[in-house]
């Protein structure tokens, strides 16, 4: 099988390269790889298409995306062409060529109302750029016609480069208290986990095509933002990690009372079951893929 993986130097790009190279040859085009018939750049639709054409490959894995919420406000047009033009351009080649696309999407989709799990039926609506391109991107995606695995997911972290949890230890490292959001609840998903559950989904797909689809991944369980940095730092100082702001010093805040450019969802919680049925999957909680990424990020056990 010979797999092109796009945005292999993100978080989830980076542990794609190790979850897949087992299924076949893996080429891996960064951003700046933009020769006419090697362009790993996704702001650039039709050289994707030209590169897909020209590679041939059984599988493209596209983990790049424009994930700069509040940015993407006033920067629609190159959110629009990293998070739906070009996921479609590679829906087209691939539909072509009879090949798979592997693509995640986000609970950004969703308008974030109620406090129950969405199911892949649920209707959308984004609130917020970001969300809408993700959408769009998806339905450009399904009405290619091309065999797909679209993975929704939500607050991806990863022991490489920076996420909620190492940013809670820096400012808790720095103050004695901390105001976090307490209205948002989803669950905190490690890149190793959506890399893993997308290799064996993949591995199931290719083989039997009526598995292909939209399926939401995401870890077990839920949380408040609150909570998770007060997990964090309970985790830490159990560990020694010098802290001037324990977990009893932080306070939750209302969404309102913390504005920013896009909106957030409030109700990011995602229904797996469909996943979990049709591919013969556990998905652990959402602590033991944090713990496992702190112990990483700062060197302890």
């Amino acid at each position: 099988m010979k797999i092109l993986l796009l945005g292999p130097d993100g978080q989830l790009g980076w542990e794609l390269r190790r979850a897949l190279a087992p299924l076949g040859e893996v080429i891996a085009l960064t951003r700046a790889d933009v020769s006419p018939e090697r362009c790993g750049d996704l702001t650039r639709p039709e050289a994707l298409n030209t590169t897909v054409m020209a590679l041939r490959p059984d599988v493209v894995v596209n983990a790049g995306a424009y994930t700069a919420v509040d940015k993407a406000e006033t920067d629609a047009g190159t959110a629009r062409a990293v998070n739906a033009r070009a996921p479609g351009a590679l829906a087209l080649a691939l539909a072509e060529l009879g090949g798979w696309l592997v693509h995640y999407s986000t609970d950004y989709v969703f308008d974030g109302s109620g406090d129950q799990a969405r199911d892949e039926q649920a209707p959308t609506g984004p609130l917020s750029v970001y969300g809408r391109t993700k959408l769009e991107g998806e339905d450009l995606i399904r009405a290619s016609g091309c065999q797909h695995l679209i993975l929704r997911t939500s607050w991806v972290h990863a022991a490489r480069g920076g996420n909620f949890a190492r940013t809670m230890l820096r400012l808790a490292a720095e103050r004695d208290r901390l105001t976090v959001v307490d209205d948002q609840v989803g669950a905190p998903t490690g890149a190793d986990l959506l890399a893993d559950i997308t290799a064996h989904a993949l591995r199931r797909a290719v083989l039997d095509a009526g598995l292909g689809g939209t399926y939401h991944a995401v870890a077990a369980g839920e949380v408040s933002w609150c909570d998770y940095a007060r997990h964090v730092l309970a985790w830490a100082r159990q560990r020694g990690v010098a802290l001037k702001a324990g977990p009893e010093a932080v306070q939750g805040i209302a969404t309102r009372d913390y504005p920013t450019p896009a909106v957030r969802p409030l109700n990011s919680r995602l229904d797996t079951r469909l996943l979990r049925q049709r591919f013969g999957l556990h998905l652990p909680d959402w602590r033991s893929g944090v713990d496992r990424m702190l112990c990483e990020a700062l060197n302890l056990r």
